[in-house]
């Protein structure tokens, strides 16, 4: 990014052919999806029952298109491990009778006497949740909910509510026994496990969601059993305030209006399934971004300043900006990327069943959620538009070929630690492990945008980059939406120009990255930076080769530079997307199991020394809010600050000097020199065994 009055160093974005009107840049399209049809290409396996993949429907399915698959029956289970629900016979509640007298009661029983009663408008619905929710009479207050039926809405629309709509959700919901007979494992941290219901059994859950039947899941208590879990009844939403609030629920009643059957006519009952899978990565089999070779200029990039990532994104993994509790405010007064997703397709809102939090290497795949509802605006002017017609097609397993990656980033109360390294190699992770590509084909493209930029104080210049580049590593093209910012738009197509015209590779930009953070330098000057320093890099590159080409050919103590330069890729291939290697290839050209091993060289040689003092490491398996809070604040100068060895002197030259003596210097001078080093190293190191003693850098792996 260049001021007033700075010189152009010549880092302009390619002439694309593009008038001013124009609102992407980049490449089309047509070559982001490979000029193959959009949903040609596979992001996952068809559905198949296994240990790691849990299916509620009879598999495979024999039913007609047009009929929803059967449930499928297992044995019930009440324990650490599945969904408590509602309906089990264990789960039970403690009921005080009007003469003082207390007695347990089973929940479902009481559930279903209290929402088989007459309810006539909001005030009796709040009633009857309430009824088998006493613990939260006179805590829960349902201002949202009244607003919208008795002020918000006219008299009619508010009578056929609850004379025709809430009906239907009452008998959808009470249908749980017969629509969930097996148990729901929880996607539990630190496993990957998928689970693939149908979106029948899904729009039951969610009317019981609803209606607040879920047990043990209303409690605020930090260590209670689900305190990492996100919440899933609508308690919190019914109560919440703000005109955005009013118009989410407008979008869950829609999709119930969808959804539920009436009384003589199932024609509306969705028929296809919905796969939620945890993905998790070790930490030891993260890349090693600082080894990594790839040039960024093998990612195609389209980037544009208008659309969104849900209407022009069909094909492509679609990111969702998460909270790492699934849903963020959704059920709540928040209304931003994600609670915007998750309510035109309310399917995405089951996930916060059986989803617990989610830790820094690990993401959410959600395939086959149907779309409902269309909208305008964002944040406090959302509104609710009308009905939407997915027409997204199914894949062989019944699921809508619309893939969703669920990846939460971090919160920063203070900008500049967001430029940290091990912040950005946290953010680099996340983004690795939500775009991995699992299958041996090649992969589908991302659609993703200003991640973790909006209240959660990301840098978008910052986050295009890292997700650039692990869209690189994962042999992705990428296409990024600036929702409406044209300025963010040509700079980072530049910066992306720049990256092809001089072949920079990812451990470059890494190395650049990492370097911003102790040059003091504000976030606006992050471009103007990594300009400068890559140019630098380059120019340095350059000077070895041209060094190296002037060396006479037969002096065999001279090393040839040249071994060590990357392959520059033709114009040609530069442009085009590798095709994609298997697992097991790709992690040994490009990962390593040392992912925080130090780059320095001195701490790879060092032996038999005493080690300098250590710094306060951060542990990137956080879980919980107060561990991500104490990860940010451990990113402050005063906690990252360390003591920097001094240059340890360099065996070959020391060895020289004390054989033959430096012709400028007399002995004399030449001890004092060789006495004040020993000093210093000692002072640094401790006293070595051996004087200057090296060995050489193990090999890494």
């Amino acid at each position: 990014m260049l001021g007033d009055g700075e010189e152009d160093t010549g880092h302009n974005a390619a002439d694309n052919g593009q008038n001013e009107d124009t609102t992407w840049r980049g490449c089309c399209m047509d070559e982001i999806y490979r000029n193959l049809d959009p949903f040609e290409l596979d992001h996952l396996a068809p559905v198949k029952p296994s240990d790691s993949h849990t299916v509620l429907h009879h598999f495979p399915i024999r039913e007609d298109d047009s009929i929803p698959p059967k449930p499928l029956k297992s044995h019930p289970k009440w324990d650490a491990f599945h969904v408590r629900l509602p309906c089990s016979n264990k789960s039970q509640y403690p009921v005080v009778a009007e003469d003082g007298t207390s007695s347990i009661e089973n929940r479902w029983e009481m559930i279903e006497k209290a929402l088989l009663r007459p309810i006539e408008n909001s005030r009796d619905l709040e009633s009857a949740i309430l009824s088998y929710n006493t613990k939260y009479e006179g805590h829960w207050t349902f201002r949202a909910l009244h607003k919208l039926f008795e002020e918000e809405l006219d008299e009619d629309e508010s009578r056929v509510f609850f004379e025709d709509l809430l009906p239907r959700v009452i008998r959808l919901a009470l249908r749980l026994p017969e629509l969930v007979q097996a148990p729901i494992p929880l996607l539990k941290q630190g496993k990957c496990h998928a689970i693939t219901l149908t979106q029948e059994q899904i729009s039951c859950l969610l009317a019981n969601a609803f209606l607040c039947t879920y047990p043990r899941r209303n409690t605020l208590k930090k260590k209670s059993e689900y305190s990492t879990f996100p919440d899933i009844n609508f308690n919190r939403l019914f109560q919440s305030s703000g005109s955005a609030v009013l118009e989410k629920i407008k979008c869950i009643c829609h999709y119930f209006r969808r959804v539920c059957p009436t009384e003589n006519d199932r024609s509306n009952v969705p028929t296809g399934c919905v796969t939620f899978e945890r993905r998790i990565i070790p930490l030891a089999e993260l890349p090693n971004w600082s080894a990594s070779c790839r040039p960024l200029a093998v990612t195609p990039l389209h980037i544009n300043s208008a659309g969104t990532i849900e209407d022009q994104g069909g094909g492509l993994l679609q990111v969702d900006f998460a909270n790492k509790f699934l849903g963020g405010g959704v059920l709540g007064g928040g209304c931003v990327q994600e609670e915007i997703r998750f309510v035109i397709c309310p399917e995405l809102i089951v996930s916060k069943l059986f989803t617990e939090c989610l830790r820094p290497s690990e993401a959410l795949v959600m395939v086959g959620c149907e779309r409902y509802s269309n909208y305008s605006g964002y944040a406090n002017t959302f509104q609710w538009d009308g009905n939407h017609e997915d027409m997204t097609p199914r894949d062989s397993s019944r699921r809508r070929m619309c893939h969703i990656v669920a990846i939460d980033a971090l919160l920063f109360h203070q900008s500049s630690h967001q430029y940290r390294e091990e912040l950005m190699l946290r953010e680099l992770n996340k983004a690795y492990v939500g775009f991995f590509h699992p299958l041996s084909t090649t992969a589908p493209g991302v659609a993703s945008g200003n991640w973790g930029c909006g209240a959660f104080g990301g840098d978008a210049n910052l986050k295009a980059l890292l997700q650039l580049m692990a869209c690189t590593v994962t042999s992705r093209p990428l296409v990024y939406f600036t929702f409406g910012n044209e300025e963010l738009r040509d700079e980072v197509h530049k910066m992306h120009t720049y990256f092809i015209e001089n072949n920079i590779l990812v451990k470059e930009l890494w190395t650049v990255l990492k370097r911003f953070h102790a040059s003091k330098l504000s976030g606006n000057e992050l471009y103007k930076f990594i300009y400068c320093e890559l140019d630098k890099m380059k120019r340095s590159q350059q000077e070895k080769i041209d060094k190296t080409e002037t060396l006479p050919n037969n002096d065999p103590t001279q090393t040839k530079v040249e071994a060590k330069e990357p392959k520059a890729l033709s114009p040609s291939k530069s442009l085009s997307p590798k095709p994609s290697t298997s697992l097991n290839a790709k992690r040994s050209l490009e990962e390593s199991l040392d992912v925080f091993a130090s780059t320095s060289s001195e701490a790879e040689n060092k032996t038999n020394v005493t080690p300098p003092p250590k710094v306060k490491t951060i542990d990137l398996s956080i879980s919980d809010d107060s561990d991500t809070d104490q990860m940010l604040v451990a990113a402050t100068d005063r906690a990252c600050e360390t003591l920097t060895p001094s240059k340890k002197p360099d065996k070959q030259s020391t060895a020289t000097t004390a054989k033959h003596g430096s012709p400028n210097v007399s002995k004399p001078r030449q001890r004092t020199l060789l006495e004040m080093l020993d000093q210093t190293y000692n002072q640094i190191t401790g006293p070595a065994t051996k004087r200057y003693c090296v060995t050489k850098s193990p090999q890494k792996p």
